[in-house]
């Protein structure tokens, strides 16, 4: 077999490390950037916050001060406003004089702490110690409550829990039924169910007897929920022998009850959301700003750089190394926001009519629109939309809010996801309670309209709204 050289000339694109962390911090959300920042400058100790309290420091000029080396080779143009006025956006402050200390008092010492939410084993744990009880009886009870359910359901029957305690406890069926009946005694009401409708069935029953159509709201969650589920009103009137307005009454005080008594216990999941972008209007055009507290203010520390420009002590080579990628990221970090701020604009100035009218004036718009228009990449345009939101006079919106399908109309335009959406949920609001319309009808309307959907798409859409289809739509 002969070997063979050949020398072969291409080219091959490659992500230098500084790059890949721009494309990372551009794609995170503003608390995924703050987390990991946090980390940076954790390893790298020429990196700091500026200190948000100190409002009377100089402004540096590109990140240096008079005895600090500059951040970024060039000077960093001043960012200019939608109004055309010059604004800077103060990303680079001195360090605050040697000694100074802001004492903001005891609190500050001792930050408050937020309440730890009780959970429900807890809760229900605490009214079986204040009960009196049999210590048997109360260990009968506690062995119900750990088997309950985040909702406060009952999901194994007592059968399956009796077979599952030991043999030498000797505790009996009818021990468990006992303490079932303790424990649906709790609060919260409904707790101890073992379904739906004894869940509804002991909040009906803890309501005052006085309580109009109680006995009637009680008969139907026992007996014919099914029935109400499918809202066969005309079965359960003959059923129940009832009137409209007494059968609605009663449904009505269904409705009220909770069928997941447990929920509202134990720790959420609560989801923070920190706008990018601030949407307001100035005298007839619609102005996108960046939000000032979502911008993270970095710095680079001022002792390391003057260790760093002494000529007492040589340069460290780690300490060069960290103070240039110091340098990089905040760079990154400013171009993250004013890529953002870019892309925001473009937005706002195309959707100008969904802030003046709402969701029915929403016109089609693809990220390519956006790339184009800003000269990017379509891929750099998806990153900044996504998890980035800004807060509006219509609510607080993710930039993918404002992209989306469309369909086509009769005049050979386009009309858009959101603008459909929206006639639709004004369509089922409008409509006729006994005589609610089909999937098949509100295609039809719109088609008179000289929007042209299939009926498929509309089930679609009446889904991602959370609609429900027409017989379950239907009311008394």
């Amino acid at each position: 077999m002969r070997q063979v050289l050949n020398v072969k000339l291409a080219q091959q694109l490659s992500l230098t490390p500084q790059l890949q962390q721009s494309i990372r911090l551009l794609q995170l959300s503003t608390l995924e950037l703050n987390q990991e920042l946090e980390s940076l400058m954790t390893e790298n100790p020429l990196l700091e916050r500026e200190d948000p309290d100190l409002e009377t420091l100089p402004v540096a000029l590109n990140g240096a001060t008079h005895d600090e080396p500059a951040a970024t080779g060039a000077e960093a143009p001043p960012a200019e406003s939608s109004d055309g006025n010059e604004t800077d956006f103060d990303w680079f402050v001195d360090d605050a004089p040697a000694g100074a200390r802001y004492d903001d008092g005891d609190e500050s010492e001792y930050p408050q702490q937020a309440a730890e939410n009780c959970s429900l084993y807890e809760h229900l744990m605490e009214q079986l110690g204040m009960t009196r009880l049999p210590e048997r009886d109360k260990n009968v009870v506690h062995t119900l409550i750990a088997a309950l359910d985040e909702n406060g359901y009952l999901s194994q029957s007592l059968e399956e829990i009796a077979d599952m305690l030991p043999a030498e406890l000797e505790i009996e069926l009818e021990e468990l039924q006992i303490g079932l009946r303790h424990l649906q005694n709790f609060d919260p009401v409904g707790v101890g169910a073992r379904n739906l409708a004894e869940c509804l069935a002991l909040q009906l029953s803890a309501l005052p007897a006085a309580t109009p159509l109680r006995a009637l709201a009680i008969d139907i969650v026992q007996d014919h929920l099914d029935t109400l589920a499918a809202r066969d009103f005309v079965r359960l009137k003959r059923q129940l022998r009832c009137d409209d307005e007494s059968l609605r009454r009663a449904q009505q005080l269904i409705k009220s009850l909770n069928p997941h008594p447990g929920s509202a216990y134990g720790a959420s999941d609560t989801r923070y959301i920190v706008p990018d972008i601030i949407v307001s209007k100035s005298k007839d055009s619609w102005i996108a700003t960046l939000n000032p507290d979502a911008m993270p203010r970095l710095r680079i520390n001022h002792m390391y750089a003057q260790i760093l420009q002494s000529k007492v002590h040589p340069p460290c080579a780690q300490m060069s190394v960290q103070l240039q990628e110091a340098r990089w990221l905040i760079k990154s970090v400013q171009q993250r926001f004013e890529t953002i701020l870019r892309v925001a604009q473009a937005i706002v100035e195309r959707q100008r009519h969904f802030f003046d009218h709402g969701d029915v004036a929403m016109r089609p718009l693809v990220l390519r629109e956006i790339a184009q228009t800003l000269d990017l990449h379509e891929s750099t345009v998806s990153r900044v939309t996504t998890q980035k939101f800004m807060t509006t006079p219509r609510g607080i919106l993710e930039l993918k809010y404002f992209f989306g399908s469309h369909v086509s109309t009769e005049a050979g335009g386009a009309c858009s996801a959101t603008a459909i959406r929206a006639l639709m949920k004004q369509l089922v609001s409008a409509e006729n309670c006994k005589k609610p319309l089909s999937d098949a009808k509100i295609s039809k309307i719109l088609g008179e309209q000289g929007i042209v959907v299939a009926r498929r798409t509309i089930a679609k859409y009446r889904e991602s709204l959370n609609l429900p289809p027409m017989s379950m739509r239907r009311a008394l």
